[in-house]
């Protein structure tokens, strides 16, 4: 397997993942927990490590895509490419950087008791809203990014 080969195929390998990671976790693995856990705090505390998880996965996977697609021979190609991985990113980074740091101190507020049922409730589901909108809106992105990326092939 040449360079090139490799280089494409941990392209697509970390397309995969990422983006299947991402519906995997968000719209399975923490429906799955929410349903299955009686105590909603452990839920929400697992829920949010995997979010976690999965958003160094995806800057890791993001970082990697745009290195391969700023490759010279593959740049004009790439152009769409690049502008989804880009936005992903972005709507990432607010997530995962902005909105969850201010839903941990929210939570950490709260203690003892459950953030829902504090005095920050409020400004939680907000904040817990923005965040489902922007996971949502990133996990759209990468449908769209497989499709880009992995054109029918007529033959």
């Amino acid at each position: 397997m040449s360079l090139r080969e490799l280089s494409h195929w941990l392209a697509v390998i970390a397309t995969v993942a990422w983006v299947g990671g991402m519906w995997a976790v968000g719209y399975l693995a923490v429906p799955a927990l929410f349903q299955s856990l009686a105590d909603r705090q452990l839920a929400g505390m697992l829920a949010g490590q995997m979010f976690t998880w999965m958003a160094f996965l995806g800057m890791a996977c993001g970082a990697y895509l745009l290195m391969y697609q700023a490759h010279p021979v593959r740049r004009a190609v790439a152009k769409h490419k690049t502008v989804i991985v880009t936005l992903m990113l972005i709507l990432l980074g607010v997530g995962q950087f902005l909105i969850q740091p201010v839903m941990a101190d929210l939570k950490f507020q709260a203690l003892p008791a459950e953030v829902m049922q504090s005095p920050f409730a409020g400004q939680f589901k907000m904040l817990h809203g923005a965040a489902s909108i922007l996971y949502l809106l990133q996990s759209l992105l990468g449908i769209a990014l497989l499709v880009v990326s992995f054109p029918k092939r007529y033959s």
